[in-house]
């Protein structure tokens, strides 16, 4: 990302834990999932007791209302078939869904009950598909919904979720969002695969995340299908509708380019949008040198209209861009394929890997390409003293995840280890090891210290100490 959960009324969940408790009581052996997963920032998020391995959604998107004012893309009907592997014997389980309404659930084909408390659902199985819910064992919820999709004000005052745009909407997820579009276990370490279905009234596009599968049209809608095989983290799930021109190609190894433009952003951007996407394959041959194999089959953009929304998000597969970007800007959030959406957080406090590796990228290829050194970047953020506001891997509150310290701080981190090496070699063997390590795995701040060291075979204490949690400015030098 390049920018910058109200809690369950008690009464409300009082209820919910009563039902729960009395549904446990019908033949259904095991315990309740966990409703959350104690995230530093959002406990309530995700959900325990299973793991999801498949999102099959299929959204029927629309007006809410006749007449030619009416939003485009305000009103979704959607079926989500969730694919999960229980990882304790489960009673009940929770899914995370922001605002819509609930008409049906069954697990393994047979109805469940659902009961609602604020943003979490629980669902409790019937007792004749009990067996399937053994630890180990995969199982099938489908859940069918519909309404009118909330946008979710963040903590700092950013819009994510459901944004409607003025041909249609796009869906972003960072770090919440993805709740407001469809019911999942909604928190960074659950990442799966997706089979995303969207039917738009004509003449308007959807487009996803992966590559596209299949497109059909029948009474004026049209149905667009994206599949993604590689692991997605929810918040990195997104679908875009509106009148988008779009173009497919492929790199020369093989890597699937689909890129969406709204045409106001194409006649703001001119030649130079188009020159700027045509180094989409350039960027991505550099990044793979620096970082390793491209850890996904498809690449390229989505570029919405100026004020769609506030920042650009490094959706998989394809970044979503709030009008024209520049290079720097491609760069970023192409990094992110490698750093947030292949080696992703495990939880939100571990932020700094992701923006720090892209904010260094931008540094690395400003180095390569504008006759920037790297010495200058550091120093310019050296200098900054909005990045010495607070350690960037323990950012204070939820509000502060994507303030400069886990950006330009980050980075700097990303630098000492460099310097602490003296061997370039030797540092981006490091960088491209640790995204095989972990590709298309998470990893927490404590895991990246514990490769670093091992790697290295040096004890960085000092460095961690006073870079990555230390409270004040270190000296530059030493």
């Amino acid at each position: 990302m390049n920018r910058r959960t109200p809690a369950v009324p008690p009464l409300a969940l009082l209820l919910a834990l009563a039902l729960l408790g009395a549904g446990c009581t019908g033949g259904v052996e095991g315990t309740p999932g966990a409703a959350g997963l104690r995230d530093p920032y959002f406990p309530g998020l995700g959900n325990g007791g299973y793991d999801v391995t498949h999102y099959g959604l299929k959204l029927d998107i629309g007006p809410a209302a006749d007449g030619p004012r009416a939003p485009a893309a305000d009103r979704l009907r959607g079926t989500a078939t969730i694919t999960a592997r229980a990882t304790q014997d489960l009673s009940a389980f929770h899914l995370d869904l922001a605002g819509l309404d609930v008409e049906s659930a069954t697990v393994e084909g047979r109805p469940a009950a659902v009961n609602r408390a604020g943003k979490e659902l629980t669902i409790r199985p019937a007792a004749a598909v009990e067996d399937r819910l053994r630890k180990g064992r995969t199982f099938t919820t489908v859940v069918r919904y519909s309404g009118s999709p909330q946008t979710i004000t963040d903590a700092d005052g950013a819009k994510e979720g459901w944004l409607r745009t003025a041909d249609g909407a796009v869906a972003l997820g960072e770090p919440t969002g993805a709740m407001a579009w469809f019911p999942g276990n909604h928190h960074p370490s659950d990442k799966a695969a997706y089979d995303i279905e969207v039917t738009v009234p004509e003449p308007l596009t959807a487009v996803s995340n992966g590559e596209p599968v299949s497109r059909r049209t029948a009474d004026g809608r049209t149905t667009y299908h994206w599949r993604t095989t590689e692991p997605m983290a929810s918040y990195l799930a997104t679908v875009a509708v509106g009148r988008f021109t779009t173009r497919q190609s492929r790199t020369p190894d093989g890597i699937r380019l689909f890129t969406a433009v709204d045409p106001e952003a194409a006649a703001r951007g001119g030649s130079a949008l188009t020159e700027v996407l045509d180094e989409i394959p350039a960027v991505l041959k550099w990044s793979a040198e620096k970082f390793g194999p491209y850890p996904f089959t498809s690449a390229g953009a989505i570029v919405e209209r100026t004020g769609d929304s506030s920042y650009a998000l490094e959706t998989q597969n394809r970044p979503v861009f709030p009008g024209p970007p520049d290079t720097a800007l491609l760069v970023h959030e192409l990094a992110h394929q490698w750093f947030g959406n292949s080696v992703t957080p495990r939880t939100w406090r571990d932020m700094w890997l992701n923006e720090g590796f892209a904010t260094y990228a931008e540094w690395l290829w400003a180095a390569d390409h504008d006759g920037v050194p790297i010495g200058e970047s550091f120093d310019e953020a050296y200098a900054d003293d909005a990045n010495w506001a607070f350690p960037p891997a323990d950012p204070p509150t939820a509000a502060d995840l994507f303030d400069a310290p886990v950006y330009g701080r980050g980075a700097m981190v990303v630098h000492r280890i460099r310097l602490a090496l003296d061997d370039d070699r030797a540092f981006f063997a490091l960088v491209r090891g640790w995204t095989k390590a972990h590709r298309h795995k998470n990893a927490a701040t404590e895991d990246f210290t514990a490769y670093v060291e091992k790697a290295t075979g040096r004890d960085l204490t000092e460095l961690w100490d006073a870079w990555l949690y230390g409270g004040s400015r270190p000296p530059k030098e030493g």
